[in-house]
């Protein structure tokens, strides 16, 4: 029988358990196995394509021992150190007691009555870009989406319940802060019934015409929202 190779596997290569590369074997005349296995690595970080993992390769095996050993050894510990925090779900270092609480979290400046919802943590950090949020955040993992078969037994829920119920630290507001995707609106929606069946007031992020955008190219659902979401001026 003739074993079939799956094609997003490189000539000459074999899927390891752990979804490696084993037995990478370069092209004549191009990168040596090992390094070519390293920009297939890599690649498959988001938003990094072929030529640019390729260009990292190079980078680290010509930029001196230092970077790729440093880079290496941090990484090799990355995930022994780093979790999710008990109680928002951002990402947390592991105390000396074996506790990942984030920084957020300890910081006692925080309003801790409004609590933001949202999906990621990349998200997360982009509210905390913005400087506008001054509360504290509780991060989903993921959305409702029942095409991918993500029900709302899927979400963590009873964890919300319990951390706005929290006595420490009681929640009077809480912000869904969920992308204005079809997706993001249904756990909106899901949200703001659960949790408004608490007493909780349930709010929403606004969504409307980008700063500095043209309204020629704004679409009919984003300048629906703006003319809704109006507010007094001058």
């Amino acid at each position: 029988m003739i074993a079939l190779r799956s094609p997003a596997s490189p000539p000459g290569s074999s899927k390891l358990p752990n979804g490696g590369l084993a037995g990478f074997r370069s092209a004549p005349g191009g990168l040596p196995g090992r390094l070519s296995r390293v920009a297939q690595l890599l690649a498959r970080l988001p938003g990094v394509g072929e030529k640019t993992a390729q260009r990292f390769a190079l980078f680290l095996v010509t930029a001196g021992e230092d970077t790729a050993r440093d880079l290496g050894s941090e990484l090799a510990e990355l995930c022994d150190h780093i979790r999710p925090c008990v109680r928002c779900g951002h990402i947390a270092e592991i105390d000396e007691d074996g506790r990942a609480l984030c920084a957020i979290c300890q910081d006692t400046r925080r309003d801790g009555a409004l609590l933001c919802v949202v999906a990621r943590v990349q998200d997360l950090l982009a509210i905390e870009r913005s400087g506008a949020m001054r509360g504290r955040y509780f991060v989903l993992g993921r959305l409702l989406s029942p095409l991918e078969g993500v029900g709302a037994e899927e979400l963590p829920l009873d964890t919300l319940r319990a951390r706005v119920r929290d006595p420490e630290q009681p929640v009077r507001e809480v912000l869904v802060a969920t992308p204005p995707s079809v997706d993001g609106e249904a756990t909106a929606l899901l949200l703001a019934r659960e949790l408004g069946a608490m007493g909780i007031q349930v709010t929403r992020i606004a969504s409307g015409v980008p700063h500095g955008g043209d309204l020629e190219f704004a679409d009919q659902v984003t300048l629906g929202r703006a003319i809704e979401g109006r507010k007094s001026f001058g």
